[in-house]
């Protein structure tokens, strides 16, 4: 059984991991590259499930973003939810799933992205931070093209060509395995 310090602990690490969630999307908006330190490991990957991002170590994380932020005008990243778990063998790792969308202008077009993020939480020295996100994209799109493209499993227009949507689309079933192993059914 867990003591009441483990149990307030537990409690104060689930606020930690969801502030980082929404700290990303601050970071993110106001182009803080000073800032990435806060949410990322050293070592971080950042990738995506198209594979177009998979940046090892907090530098070239750096150099990622600062890339993106060339082409992007004004953002607004928003958090859904966020769902984590604690590792059982080691207490300074969690897991998570978030979701959120975005607004954004890219290259002069206002486009909207839907987000979802799995990552892999390592408490430092400094609190918690991201060692693994990998984005994905249910659409990411003109804002202009929404009410067609919805409806269509090609809702990533993003890079000029449509490609399929990350979920539902391509990964059948991957949020739901991590939302299982996240909250395991109960019998």
């Amino acid at each position: 059984m867990s003591t009441l310090e483990d149990r307030i602990r537990r409690i104060e690490d689930k606020i930690a991991l969801q502030d980082l969630a929404h700290l990303y999307g601050f970071v993110m908006d106001e182009r803080d590259l000073e800032g990435l330190s806060a949410l990322f490991t050293d070592d971080a990957r950042l990738g995506s499930d198209d594979g177009v991002f998979d940046a090892r170590g907090l530098e070239t994380i750096a150099k990622t973003y600062a890339s993106r932020y060339d082409v992007l005008g004004a953002t607004h990243h928003f958090v859904h939810s966020a769902l984590s778990r604690f590792d059982e063998d080691d207490p300074d790792r969690a897991y998570g799933l978030v979701s959120g969308h975005a607004e954004v202008v890219r290259n002069g077009e206002t486009m909207v992205v839907a987000l979802r993020y799995h990552d892999v939480y390592r408490r430092t020295p400094q609190g918690w931070r991201i060692a693994e996100r990998v984005m994905g994209y249910m659409y990411y799109l003109p804002v202009t093209d929404y009410v067609a493209t919805m409806k269509s499993d090609e809702r990533s227009l993003v890079y000029g060509d449509p490609r399929p949507a990350d979920w539902p689309s391509v990964l059948h079933g991957k949020d739901l395995d991590w939302l299982r192993a996240l909250y395991p059914a109960t019998s």
